[in-house]
């Protein structure tokens, strides 16, 4: 059944009102018509099945027939910053880190970041894009939230960021004595992480340097320097395998 996210301020009783962009998807790609069901998210982890009862160039309403709590999200809230990587990589890794569960990516302007944006208007559009991969991600994995991706951000205001997490883990390839494992072993209570990715080159030494001063984590992922499409999304994946809802 297909999946649309709206506002909790799209509901009127025993209605919703579904606008912009998803009405020209039911309408001229899904093709649907009035009597077809369809499931609608509130965004907060509530799901309802409804009918389509009207349906016009801007709008479509349909009645609730039933609602449910979704339990298709994790219970740890995991944060990415992705050092920006070149072409279309951040596409996959975005669209990838929504189906395991991601809460929020934040793309971030490392030292060795080669992707240059010409002003604050093309951050943006590269932000709006990334937005609506992830949010076409989270309807066909049938997540109940809809994970956030931030606009470009600097190193320096990344680590401001993640400082409101409960753990912060930066997988760093010279790291010989702190495993990723006995890490989260030591840290099995956290409900809020963050992980730092850096781009191809990797981070510098003295940014791993200001992340540890900061007290985060330096954390080993193996003997095989993983590549920066694929890292974020081991270190995902293990998280959800150990204290999310992968068992």
């Amino acid at each position: 059944m297909s999946k649309f996210f709206i506002g909790k301020e799209s509901i009127t009783g025993d209605f919703i009102d579904i606008t912009g962009e998803d009405v020209l998807h039911i309408r001229k790609v899904l093709r649907m018509r009035t009597g077809e069901t369809l499931t609608a998210c509130d965004n907060d982890g509530t799901d309802f099945e409804c009918e389509i009862t009207d349906i016009d160039d801007k709008h479509v309403t349909a009645k609730i027939l039933k609602s449910w709590k979704s339990e298709n999200e994790a219970p740890i809230r995991v944060t990415l910053y992705q050092g920006i990587p070149k072409s279309d990589k951040m596409d996959f890794i975005i669209q990838k880190c929504v189906e395991l569960g991601i809460d929020t990516i934040v793309p971030v302007k490392t030292e060795r970041t080669v992707v240059k944006f010409e002003n604050s208007k093309d951050e943006n559009k590269k932000q709006q894009r990334w937005q609506k991969i992830a949010v076409e991600a989270a309807k066909q994995c049938n997540r109940s939230r809809l994970p956030k991706v931030t606009g470009p951000m600097d190193f320096k205001n990344a680590l401001e960021m993640a400082g409101n997490s409960n753990l912060v883990l930066i997988p760093y390839e010279n790291e010989m004595v702190h495993g990723l494992k006995s890490v989260l072993r030591d840290n099995s209570s956290a409900k809020s992480i963050a992980v730092f990715i850096g781009p191809e080159g990797g981070f510098a030494e003295d940014e791993v340097k200001k992340c540890i001063e900061l007290g985060f984590h330096s954390v080993s992922l193996g003997k095989r320097i993983l590549r920066t499409e694929t890292a974020g999304l081991t270190v995902l994946s293990i998280l959800m395998y150990e204290l999310g809802d992968v068992g």
